[in-house]
């Protein structure tokens, strides 16, 4: 990028401020953690987007991880194109949300049923009614750091986008969920299993799920041991209560399947979004029959959306799973990020590195060990990402805007991409030492 200029977002952000709170309709677009003002998109294809002002960057956010395939991928837009003059919704049924159900289904073993929905957050609310009515209980437990999307009951300690927004004195990361509500979630460091079992000791008989992201990405890249995760599910097991895997971002982007999987722990409900839409709203609860039968309108826990299935978001859904069922895909990722990491390991600064897990990297800007829990982030990691965002900005590599969030790689990157990425992130570490 040899000039780089913002003129034409701050004016979309002068606006937007005057119509829209914040000027943002999602907390995590606002670059307060970063600072200054968001980039305002104006096009997107493969690995790169362009801004208003006609700056081109290499995108490592990619939609916060739906895009595997990269922006605009050919053919997913295809099959939207295909689909949107039949019809943009019909808020009835329709073959492909029966197609999509039985790809979901197939996936992830132990699955009978899938119910579909418009996001994550909705999957995960649905999980956690279902998880209720399952066993007539009323409290979930989930991990601080964890976030599972807006809901009034997981909005207790939660993850990257509330860090900077919430009261430190009061249980819940947001004004307007009153305390009765939170009273009922309880949060728990991760990677220690006997406040988990103490925890049950105590009160298992009253709790109704475990919730977790299997590969926590919402608050650093917080890598969880295959044996903690199998201790979740024998506790969950010996007190009756389910464990739910929030797959949301994990869903499809580490093999086709769940991360579940590959850590050998299968729990009794799982929650998608993101990668499953193609780029599109759509999300979804999988589990066996016994749970989602409880269901409206065969069983007593409603749920309803008229976006519910949309065929456009199945359209996309259904192509990008098409490609990704060819597990040539899977392995160009795991090259990419192992690139990333051998890129990185030259450049001969030590805090420059970063956790990753196939496809997905968090930068993780200090020395010491790369923490495993939300409570051991380090404040110099997050000044030193902080302080070099800019910089990214005007050498052409569009990031998360949190030092918090994870990067995520798509097939339609290139070597070429991390090694200007690397090049510039050792720039702007130069200028900090």
């Amino acid at each position: 990028m040899t000039t780089y200029t913002r003129t034409q977002s701050d004016q979309l952000y002068a606006r937007a401020v005057a119509a829209i709170p914040g000027g943002v309709n999602s907390p995590v677009r606002a670059f307060k953690s970063v600072g200054g003002k968001p980039v305002y998109f104006a096009s997107a294809q493969g690995a790169h987007v362009i801004d208003v002002d006609g700056n081109r960057y290499v995108d490592f956010c990619l939609s916060w991880g739906p895009l595997i395939l990269g922006h605009s991928d050919p053919q997913v837009v295809t099959a939207v194109q295909a689909m949107a003059p039949l019809g943009l919704t019909y808020g009835a049924c329709h073959a492909g949300e029966v197609a999509m159900a039985e790809a979901l289904v197939a996936a992830f073993p132990g699955a009978e049923m899938a119910r579909l929905v418009s996001s994550g957050t909705e999957a995960v609310m649905t999980a956690l009614r279902l998880a209720r009515g399952a066993t007539g209980r009323s409290l979930i437990l989930k991990f601080e750091g964890g976030y599972h999307g807006h809901a009034d009951a997981l909005l207790v300690k939660a993850g990257s986008g509330l860090i900077t927004l919430a009261d430190p004195g009061s249980e819940a990361t947001s004004a307007g969920v009153p305390k009765e509500m939170a009273g009922l979630t309880i949060a728990l460091p991760f990677a220690d299993l006997a406040v988990v079992e103490a925890l049950f000791a105590a009160h298992g008989e009253r709790i109704a799920a475990v919730i977790l992201e299997p590969l926590p990405a919402n608050n650093g890249l917080l890598v969880q041991t295959d044996a903690y995760l199998a201790g979740l599910r024998r506790i969950t097991l010996a007190h009756g209560a389910l464990l739910i895997f929030d797959e949301v971002i994990s869903g499809f982007r580490y093999q086709y399947g769940g991360y579940g999987q590959l850590a050998g722990v299968q729990p009794d409900l799982i929650t998608l979004g993101k990668i499953v839409g193609g780029g599109m709203p759509l999300g979804a609860i999988v589990g066996p029959a016994r749970i989602l039968s409880l269901l409206a309108p065969v069983g007593p826990v409603y749920q309803a959306g008229t976006l519910s299935g949309n065929p456009l978001s199945i359209a996309a859904g259904l192509a990008t799973l098409a490609q990704l069922s060819d597990p040539t895909a899977y392995r160009r990722l795991e090259q990419l990020g192992a690139y990333l990491e051998h890129r990185l390991a030259r450049t001969g600064i030590p805090w420059l590195r970063g956790r990753r897990v196939g496809s997905v990297f968090w930068p993780y800007f200090d020395v010491g060990p790369i923490p495993v829990r939300a409570d051991t982030i380090s404040p110099v990691a997050i000044q030193r990402f902080n302080g070099m965002y800019h910089h990214m900005l005007h050498a052409g590599y569009y990031l998360p805007p949190s030092a918090y969030e994870v990067l995520f790689l798509s097939t339609a990157h290139s070597e070429a991409d991390l090694d200007g990425l690397v090049a510039a992130w050792a720039q702007a570490a130069q200028q900090l030492l």
